[in-house]
């Protein structure tokens, strides 16, 4: 056994490792490729190999043992190959699958990273105008009526706002966490935008800017009434925020096909192209000239909210500002 291992083994080698060199060879040079393609040399190399020690071995003599041999080798190519190309698709969906989760995953963590600093720096603001108030108050540095009439108005006013930024932040906590549950009813637009509208109208109306709300037709949508409103409201909150004294913030309210449209222009100037993508990502705050008051959750609340209700955001400049559009499916009954 010996003698004849010692015989086979130099033809085998010789004939069998350059083969196998070769594999390795284009192993290297798919590694940059898909992983499917690499899978597939890495079945074949050793099947090819195999080959040619046997036929090394065999002294190149055609007989019905080499053909029979050859024969099993090729059916194995036949089973192995096909076999590593779908193994490597499949690990290469995984692979992808998992890197672009990772990406996910360090994203959020950077976007949390980034919402709690903002917030943090939020917070000590009006909590630090709070203090200085209340110590003025206590210190009796502020005695006159109009003046500590003053301040009590003012710290109202800064915890008002520290209220609201909580309210927020455990909003999209619930969205965040899928905790979000609606009760869902057949609710129309009219109602949740003309009350919103109606709330907002004082706002604007402070600061010189025009609001006007109309709409082709009131459409019904299933929804939970008040999830809905806040939609509306952070949404024109956020355009007469952006829209300068005189501007005007319009609100239209119509039907595209199987959708209830709802359309709120304003006049902000407009977002760069780069930042359009990310308006509506935790905290994001873009140009200095349009850094919300708080902490920048609105537009990602009315993301979330949307998206509970199966429809969709979108931002685009138009016009002498931007438009913010949703769209909501219809009810059963209001489809075409």
């Amino acid at each position: 056994m010996l003698v004849e291992i010692g015989h086979i083994l130099p033809y085998a080698v010789l004939f069998s490792l350059p083969l196998a060199l070769l594999g390795v060879l284009l192993l290297r040079r798919s590694s940059d490729g898909s992983l499917a393609r690499a899978m597939t040399v890495l079945a074949i190399v050793p099947v090819v190999a195999t080959i040619g020690g046997v036929l090394a071995v065999s002294g190149f003599m055609f007989t019905p043992i080499l053909m029979t041999t050859l024969l099993v080798c090729v059916l194995v190519a036949l089973v192995t190959v096909p076999a590593a190309v779908l193994s490597g698709r499949a690990l290469a969906r995984r692979s992808v699958w998992e890197r672009e989760a990772r990406e996910r995953e360090r994203a959020a963590e950077a976007s949390r990273r980034e919402l709690v600093a903002w917030i943090s720096h939020d917070l000590r603001t009006p909590l630090a105008g709070i203090r200085a108030m209340a110590e003025a108050l206590a210190d009796g540095v502020v005695a006159r009526p109009d003046e500590v009439t003053d301040y009590a108005g003012r710290i109202s006013a800064e915890a008002e706002a520290l209220s609201g930024m909580v309210d927020d932040l455990f909003e999209l906590s619930r969205i965040t966490a899928g905790a979000l549950r609606l009760t869902l009813s057949d609710v129309p637009l009219a109602d949740v935008v003309s009350g919103v509208v109606a709330a907002e109208a004082p706002v604007a109306s402070r600061k010189g800017v025009v609001l006007r709300a109309d709409a082709a037709t009131w459409p019904v949508v299933p929804g939970s009434d008040p999830e809905l409103a806040r939609v509306v409201r952070n949404l024109l909150s956020n355009a007469i925020r952006h829209t300068p004294p005189d501007g005007t913030v319009a609100v239209r309210v119509d039907v595209d096909g199987p959708s209830a449209l709802l359309r709120v222009d304003d006049a902000c100037g407009g977002i760069p192209d780069t930042d359009l993508p990310r308006v509506f990502d935790v905290a994001f705050r873009g140009a200095p000239h349009r850094r919300p008051v708080g902490g920048g959750l609105g537009l990602a609340i009315a993301r979330g909210l949307v998206e509970a209700h199966r429809g969709t955001i979108t931002a685009l400049n138009h016009g002498p500002g931007c438009r913010f559009e949703v769209r909501l499916p219809l009810t059963t009954a209001d489809r075409p």
